[in-house]
């Protein structure tokens, strides 16, 4: 859907080593004398090419190769490369979300990518795990990015602030008048709701001794997700969100009245900063309110990657070039001219880095949060979810038999889509 994090002088040039060095040394050199002349296309994703510029200059000049750079929409970009690789016109490196992750490498569409541990280790866990497939490696990370709570300054200040959802529901009770709002988000789709029924025990899917995710194992309609939703519930039954926010729509109504000043709160992510200074609001960023068991809210981390394409005909080139895209210094640089949150763990206290709210809240939102899981058959459980968490919302339905009509369309949908594999 949407998508944190620091360095020393001297990890910062050991790092650069690692990657640099991810072949080693003489490998390193005969791969410049064998790529002498060649091409490489890199799809980066849209007015973001500005953060590599000086990253691939300095790998044309060191590999004596020519490196061509296209923007397209980064989560796009594996739609196009199934028409485009297989005809010879698609990119070498190209740049997705970590939950495309698993389906790309079922197509076919992935090469999978050998780094040593040491460069693996360089980016956070949450990070690295998004790019695994089968306990093997298909990308690496260059920006993560998570929910977070914006708040107006000028209606709440920062002391004021509910420490908890159910101190923000007595809150929007007080302010709440059907034109003015106090805390807002989008609990109608699983993306946003995955916070509170996680944060009761709910999941999207168990996971196997290896880390590895089960998809027989649902878990958005267990107990403690059923009391999550019945949570959510409350928000809409009770007139504290507008009818509005749900629905297709929902996204346009819920930022337009943050940025009317009619809104006190609201859940969103990085991916609207920009737009928010643009609108003149004065807001502070926070990581997401505890529940009341005493658990913050958890979220959905999104991981953007640097994958090589399975139809590079360069495809060890391209692994150079991505591992050298998504080093310590040069994911530094990327932040300095995106505001794109860095994987890098060295980077999680970098000064310049920090003195950013919103990377502070999305760092610290990332320890309660985990990757969206990568394998195919998630793709089975956004629309059903949905639909029940808009029924719950819509007073339609109570919690329980929602979620477990959800629950069973995505068992069924996954038995008759993924049983084969």
């Amino acid at each position: 859907m949407k998508m944190a994090k620091k360095c020393s002088v001297f990890m910062l040039c050991a790092a650069v080593s690692l990657s640099l060095a991810a072949c080693g040394p003489k490998e390193s050199s005969s791969a410049k004398s064998s790529s002498k002349g060649s091409e490489l296309v890199v799809w980066e994703d849209k007015e973001k090419s500005i953060g590599i510029k000086d990253a691939v200059a300095a790998f044309e000049k060191e590999h004596d190769v020519k490196v061509k750079v296209v923007e397209k929409p980064y989560a796009k970009q594996i739609e196009d490369l199934r028409m485009d690789g297989p005809a010879g016109t698609g990119p070498d490196v190209l740049t997705m979300p970590g939950d495309q992750i698993g389906t790309a490498v079922t197509e076919g569409l992935l090469k999978e990518l050998h780094v040593k541990k040491d460069v693996q280790s360089l980016y956070t866990d949450a990070s690295i795990q998004s790019q695994m497939v089968d306990q093997k490696l298909y990308g690496l990370p260059k920006a993560v990015e998570t929910t977070v709570l914006f708040y107006n300054k000028d209606l709440i200040s920062e002391k004021e602030l509910p420490k908890t959802l159910e101190e923000w529901y007595d809150y929007s009770k007080k302010t709440a008048n059907g034109s003015q709002f106090g805390f807002l988000a989008l609990f109608d789709q699983i993306y946003y709701a995955e916070s509170v029924m996680s944060g009761y025990g709910g999941y999207i899917f168990g996971k196997a001794k290896d880390g590895s995710y089960n998809p027989s194992d649902i878990g958005i309609n267990n107990e403690g997700a059923v009391k999550g939703a019945a949570l959510i519930q409350k928000f809409y039954k009770d007139g504290l969100f507008p009818a509005g926010i749900i629905g297709e729509q929902g996204i346009n109504v819920l930022e337009s009245l943050f940025t009317e000043g009619k809104a006190a709160a609201i859940i969103s992510g990085p991916w609207n900063v920009e737009a928010f200074s643009k609108a003149g609001i004065n807001y502070g960023i926070t990581k997401l309110p505890k529940l009341e068991n005493g658990k913050n809210m958890s979220s959905f981390i999104g991981v953007k990657s640097y994958n090589v394409s399975a139809f590079s005909k360069n495809a060890e080139l391209a692994q150079e070039l991505a591992v050298f895209l998504a080093n310590e210094k040069n994911s530094k640089t990327r932040y300095e001219e995106t505001k794109e949150v860095p994987a890098v763990k060295s980077l999680a206290n970098d000064p310049a880095i920090m003195k950013s709210e919103a990377a502070r809240a999305v760092t610290e939102q990332s320890r309660f949060s985990e990757p969206t899981p990568n394998i195919p058959e998630m793709n089975e459980i956004w629309t059903p979810a949905d639909s029940a968490l808009q029924t719950v919302a819509t007073g339609k339905a109570d919690p329980k038999q929602a979620l477990d009509q959800a629950a069973e369309t995505a068992k069924g949908q996954i038995k008759a889509k993924h049983s084969g594999k």
